[in-house]
């Protein structure tokens, strides 16, 4: 297996980086376990399947992934990884941190967003709650 600081192209985190370089987001669906668990920063109850995880993980990137948006230190284990991210969103600096746990077969199971400042959460609920109607309503976002 690749280091933690180089994973190999097949590795989930190596997979999860391209998505969101390439913003191909229907590759989500290879990455995703069937019941993969979302927790955002905002939604108390967790989101569980790999259709709806793909909607909000889709939505987030949508919207967290500005020009701005960078990883600045990544913490990996064997099936889990720590990414903490900072971007910047209607002039509101955001700081974040993805928690991603995958199974033996490299699909991810669990995937927990924490965002920080309180204006910073504000913002991304607004976005994401933008973002999320017009999915659901058929537009691109």
């Amino acid at each position: 297996m690749a280091t933690s600081d180089n994973p190999s192209d097949d590795h989930p985190l190596a997979r999860w980086h391209r998505i969101l370089r390439d913003r191909d987001l229907a590759a989500l669906d290879a990455l995703l376990d069937e019941q993969a668990v979302f927790h955002s920063p905002v939604v108390h109850t967790p989101q569980i399947g790999k259709a709806r995880v793909s909607g909000y993980l889709s939505a987030a990137a949508m919207v967290l992934a500005t020009p701005s948006f960078r990883y600045v230190r990544q913490i990996v284990g064997p099936h889990d990884a720590l990414l903490e991210f900072v971007t910047e969103l209607d002039g509101v600096q955001v700081n974040g941190i993805d928690l991603i746990r995958w199974n033996e077969a490299g699909r991810i199971i669990d995937f927990k967003v924490m965002v920080r400042p309180l204006k910073a959460i504000q913002a991304v609920q607004h976005a994401m709650a933008e973002a999320l109607q017009r999915m659901a309503s058929g537009g691109v976002a």
